[in-house]
């Protein structure tokens, strides 16, 4: 079975519709497991990334609970009159911020400030703080962001900038996937941060492109690690070796 996407509509949303018209059909009752990812990917002929953000937002929904280990169990069925629906994803504003922030680090290399710089590596110190915190929040780290964008001088840039991070803490399946990210420890990575503010201080726009490039990468990437349950025990021992590293370094 082939899923075909809405013109108006992104392909995860089809398919989490369709998913939620298997359970109002009885396909899945309370307490049963969905299907893995693997078998719904091959069943519907698309991504598992496709797959994970359809099942978080039928989670966001209350239909179903992804227990780390164990799977999506079924725990509410949908009305016959429901009707579905969605917050802007997660890898939406991922994907978003991948084409727009690279840029604006860009064109602040050319326009920021001194001042600028001082206040950007405060908030690196700010981050890591915030990531050694129990239950931290991402303050820190959007504030470093929107400081980029207000830097490059552009009004349309930085509204634009903050409305994507708006986005990411507003939405449901945006704000539960960000609860799965930090559930398995990945956090705003703070070398990429410090590597982005050495670009800005050489006043390097290229640099700043691409270091900006890699540390949203590696955060889109860090979004589908966290939604996978067979990757979980491995990004675990992965970031404490990093930390390890690190701190042996700084020793």
């Amino acid at each position: 079975m082939q899923i075909a996407p809405n013109s108006q509509d992104r392909l995860y949303r089809e398919l989490a519709r369709t998913l939620i018209g298997e359970l109002r059909d009885g396909l899945y009752p309370i307490g049963t497991r969905m299907p893995a990812e693997r078998e719904l990917a091959l069943r519907f002929d698309v991504s598992r990334p496709v797959i994970r953000e359809a099942l978080i937002a039928l989670e966001v929904q209350g239909y179903i609970e992804v227990r780390i280990g164990s799977g999506a169990h079924v725990v509410a069925l949908p009305g016959q009159d429901s009707n579905p629906r969605f917050d802007v994803s997660a890898m939406e504003v991922a994907e978003a911020r991948l084409f727009f922030e690279p840029e604006s680090a860009a064109l602040a290399a050319s326009q920021i400030t001194d001042g600028e710089l001082e206040e950007l590596a405060e908030l690196v110190d700010a981050i890591e703080v915030e990531n050694a915190t129990v239950g931290g929040s991402h303050r820190a780290d959007r504030a470093f962001h929107t400081a980029i964008a207000r830097s490059t001088r552009n009004n349309a840039i930085l509204e634009t900038i903050e409305r994507l991070w708006e986005q990411r803490e507003r939405s449901a399946e945006s704000a539960l996937l960000d609860a799965k990210v930090r559930a398995v420890d990945v956090r705003p990575i703070v070398e990429h941060h410090a590597a982005i503010l050495e670009a800005l201080r050489a006043r390097d726009p290229l640099a700043a492109r691409t270091a900006m490039q890699r540390h949203l990468t590696v955060a889109l990437e860090g979004l589908l690690i966290a939604s996978e349950e067979r990757a979980v025990a491995e990004v675990r021992r992965n970031l404490r070796a990093t930390r390890e590293r690190t701190a042996h370094l700084k020793a």
